[in-house]
């Protein structure tokens, strides 16, 4: 099982209005430095519990917050 997962995003905006909504609705997100190994438009991602990514996509999704993907990380 994944340690936590990423959530990227398109734009910075996207990031931090993703971050402010996943925090509203009381998960416990944080943004990170897109990984090196991952690629994204942005330089910013939103770190999530690995056990929290169907809530924070239905919030996200919700929201229209649009992601560039979820990436597990060990």
């Amino acid at each position: 099982m994944p340690r936590y997962r990423v959530i990227l995003v398109h734009t910075t905006a996207a990031a931090m209005r993703g971050e402010a909504v996943l925090n509203r609705a009381g998960l416990g997100v944080k943004l990170i430095p897109v990984p090196r190994n991952l690629s994204s438009d942005c330089g910013l991602a939103i770190r999530i519990a690995a056990q929290d990514r169907e809530q924070a996509l239905t919030v996200l999704a919700r929201e229209r917050v649009e992601i560039a993907g979820v990436h597990d990380m060990e």
